[in-house]
């Protein structure tokens, strides 16, 4: 069964089209720059790779384009085998737990959770609409991020807010990067042959953490908005709410201003200037002052959460799972971050750290045999989870 596995973004919309349930990519791409000056797409598949420059200006158009290459280049013979879409929606409130067949009913409330998702969410909407409009015999899914982040309890995502601002607004925390660590927590519990206890670090630019209890998530770090929880590339993370009104009359910033300073010049950019971890790698070891307090601020907030969520485990950890880009590649900040948690019994084995690149193939455990936790670098893969999601829906 061919199926697609598809990302929309404002301006963007990336792909992949697997053969299930063999788990096999055939085709992967991106098209970039839709509505804007300059669009163009990428295709990969064996060792073909295709990239052109094309009028997108819109999502449809990139759509028209991605089936043309399908058939063009003899991906599929007919559009007719193309017999499911998983769409990657940012947002399903409090609504969503699971991956969902897409209806009316679930288009009409992906819309009305938009408020949440400015960004997102119309993206998605538009994606789903043009599959929609070109592959109308394809079975069309959503595949949540907040999904994997609905078995919190209220103590846990409820904010210590007026109780009447989660019952009319939907105030509370919601948690993202659900895909990827729903694929890690199955990945885990694959390795380990039960339903695990987890504290997984999805540490990119954006980074969220999560504890899981018996394969079930029971906090994450991301809240409301993906701004909450550790710092991060660009963004700030956990902050004193009182800065911003202070900032408003001290500074004159407009509300709008400080949201994107928060958002975009804030993390990791903002206290040491750049937020591309190879450059930060470089500058804090060669002792760059700016670096070595922006990597030391880093550390320490993961370190906290980890530590915090050690705790609401009961101390019953199977394992620390690093994911994502940061945490797949960047042995240093693992480091740092793992010798922070020495209190816990926590051992790092620095030779094999520094070998535990995914980008290089390697994956595994990077602490020492006698580690009280064993801390695992492993691929994630919200493609491939969205894939399998899609495909157990239209096969159910």
């Amino acid at each position: 069964m061919k199926l697609l596995s598809v990302n929309a973004g404002s301006s963007t919309l990336k792909f992949r089209m697997y053969e299930m349930p063999e788990e096999k990519v055939i085709v992967k791409g991106a098209f970039d720059r839709i509505g804007i000056e300059g669009s163009n797409f990428s295709l990969k598949f064996g060792d073909t790779k295709v990239e052109e420059q094309a009028v997108l200006k819109d999502h449809n158009d990139a759509v028209k384009i991605l089936l043309e290459q399908l058939v063009k280049h003899g991906i599929v013979s007919s559009l007719d085998e193309i017999e499911a879409v998983g769409h990657r929606v940012v947002h399903g409130g409090n609504r969503y737990s699971k991956s969902v067949a897409i209806t009316e009913e679930v288009l009409e409330e992906i819309n009305a959770l938009s408020d949440l998702a400015p960004l997102h969410n119309p993206a998605a909407l538009k994606g789903i609409s043009a599959f929609q409009s070109n592959v109308p015999n394809a079975k069309m899914v959503a595949c949540f991020d907040t999904a994997f982040h609905q078995t919190m309890e209220e103590e846990a995502y409820l904010y210590p807010v007026p109780y009447e601002w989660y019952q009319k607004y939907q105030i509370r925390k919601y948690g993202f990067h659900g895909m990827s660590h729903k694929f890690i927590t199955e990945k885990m519990e694959s390795l380990l042959g039960h339903p695990a206890n987890l504290i997984i670090c999805h540490i990119g630019s954006g980074a969220s953490i999560s504890a899981v209890k018996n394969g079930k998530c029971i906090d994450t770090t991301m809240g409301f908005t993906p701004n909450a929880g550790i710092m991060m590339g660009t963004r700030s993370g956990d902050i004193d709410y009182s800065m911003i009104s202070y900032l408003m009359k001290k500074a004159g910033y407009r509300l709008e201003e400080i949201e994107s300073k928060l958002n975009k010049e804030s993390g990791l950019q903002g206290i040491i200037g750049m937020s591309d971890l190879r450059d930060i790698d470089a500058a804090f070891e060669s002792g760059e002052e700016r670096a070595v307090l922006g990597v030391g601020m880093y550390t320490n907030r993961i370190a906290e959460y980890i530590a915090k969520y050690y705790i609401k485990l009961e101390g019953q950890v199977d394992a620390i799972c690093f994911t994502a880009g940061v945490g797949e590649n960047d042995d240093m900040i693992r480091a740092e971050v793992i010798k922070k948690l020495a209190p816990l019994g926590v051992k790092l084995d620095e030779v094999v750290n520094k070998e535990t690149l995914v980008r290089k193939g390697k994956e595994g455990i990077v602490t020492q045999e006698d580690s009280s936790i064993p801390v695992y670098v492993l691929a994630t893969d919200e493609e491939l989870m969205i894939a399998r999601d899609t495909y157990e829906i239209v096969n159910i």
